[in-house]
């Protein structure tokens, strides 16, 4: 993950960006008044994405809008994740290393800027919803793009949209192009603002064992490319991107024009931030009307990053965040489930995230409508014809639908129940069934 430094110089329009972390740092001086003013923003913009994000993961994981469905993280990806991550920042360093950095960060701010406008329509389209005039027609759209024709025929695109998802989509355009042409911290920092609110939502750790092995894998990852090698302080000095968050330490001095700048990555926000949603979400399941693991998670998140802060200042040299975050963050959840009698409740698995893990849309072959299906880690049975799914009486009553997953590449016979509404279905594992239901 990127790490919390100082002194960094953020391009603005007026630099090229070959000094994105460090290029100034021996040439400025920061007051007191300035530092604090850095180091509090960084920690104020690092808490509003956690914050939101986890209060709308819980409204995201029962969602019946499938563009509002979360991806769930398993153990599997949790281990695999930080070899990824390893495979791709150095990947990125021989790519800086090799080719021109000029004409690979041209294509990055071309990537991000399209990445970046979707996530901050994302973003905004809960806001807008509240304040947009009831006056104004809100009129429904819909963006449609199939490829062949009958049975053979494959949804491309199919996203549905209205005037406010319009309203939030120019705004965003407008931040998107004044972040290509400027590079501008302010408008760096609402794109990375996007990416880590909707990390934070649409990121989806199904038990704390999974958060347990993510955070640990990335607290090595973390600790080994910062101390171990200089690969990734390399790959953040090139790097012209808004993955991470910034604000100027000499603010006071110059302005808006200021270029000297703290900063933090991304990484250091939605990786603990998708643990602490996971905790407001087990908070939700207990129903016991309390949020005691969120804000336990939430105030130890406040206290690493502070004490990440401390040590970066006082020793003046770039920290792993990580290294402090997660101990703080799954350490002090951790030793209140345990004075609560409730450790074992937490790391049990919980078995509807097992139904939840996949998130896929199926083309309904008899039908117009379309389902939105979850598709376990147990492995499902597929069948090649009717027979052996009528033999049970259970279900026999039920139904048949034909759907092909796009996905999976793979055809499947699901049982619905008679009228139902197939825009939107649950999924339920009936021995070796894949069962529709409201």
């Amino acid at each position: 993950m990127a790490d919390v430094e100082q002194n960094a110089a953020v391009p603005d329009g007026s630099s090229n960006g070959s000094d994105a972390v460090n290029g100034t740092a021996g040439r400025f001086v920061s007051s007191a008044e300035g530092t604090a003013l850095a180091y509090g923003s960084l920690l104020l913009m690092a808490l509003l994405p956690i914050f939101f994000g986890a209060l709308r993961s819980v409204g995201c994981s029962k969602s019946k809008n499938a563009s509002d469905m979360p991806e769930t993280i398993t153990s599997r990806d949790a281990a695999r994740f930080p070899i990824i991550a390893s495979c791709t920042l150095f990947g990125l360093y021989l790519f800086f290393k090799i080719f021109s950095q000029e004409y690979i960060n041209l294509l990055l701010s071309m990537y991000f800027f399209v990445l970046g406008i979707l996530a901050l329509s994302h973003t905004m389209s809960p806001f807008m919803c509240r304040v947009f005039p009831a006056q104004l027609p809100n009129k429904q759209y819909q963006l449609l793009f199939t490829q062949g024709s009958g049975e053979s025929k494959e949804e491309i695109v199919n996203y549905e949209f209205d005037t406010k998802d319009l309203i939030c989509l120019g705004i965003s355009s407008v931040v998107g192009v004044w972040y290509v042409l400027k590079k501008h911290w302010i408008a760096n920092n609402l794109f990375g603002l996007a990416f880590a609110l909707n990390g934070v939502e649409l990121l989806h750790l199904n038990t704390v064992s999974t958060g347990c092995i993510l955070l640990g894998g990335l607290f090595v990852y973390d600790v080994f490319w910062v101390f171990g090698t200089n690969v990734m302080v390399t790959v953040a000095k090139s790097f012209e991107a808004p993955i991470k968050l910034v604000f100027p330490q000499d603010l006071l001095e110059k302005g808006l024009g200021a270029s000297n700048f703290a900063m933090l990555g991304l990484g250091d926000i939605v990786i603990p931030g998708i643990f602490i949603a996971l905790l407001l979400r087990f908070d939700v399941s207990l129903k016991k009307n309390t949020r005691t693991y969120f804000y336990t998670s939430f105030l130890a998140y406040i206290f690493g990053l502070g004490l990440t802060i401390f040590v970066m200042h006082t020793f003046k040299h770039a920290q792993p965040a990580l290294l402090y975050l997660v101990p703080a963050c799954v350490g002090f959840p951790v030793l209140l489930a345990l004075f609560k009698g409730e450790l074992t409740e937490m790391f049990r698995e919980d078995k509807n995230a097992k139904t939840s893990a996949v998130w896929e849309h199926f083309k309904l072959i008899e039908g117009k409508t379309k389902a939105v299906c979850q598709i376990c880690d147990l492995k499902l049975a597929y069948h090649n014809s009717t027979s052996s799914l009528k033999n049970h009486s259970s279900v026999s009553s039920m139904p048949l639908v034909y759907c092909w997953s796009k996905k999976k590449k793979q055809t499947a016979f699901i049982l619905a129940q008679p009228n139902n509404n197939l825009s939107v279905l649950k999924v339920l594992l009936l021995k070796d069934l894949c069962v529709l239901y409201h």
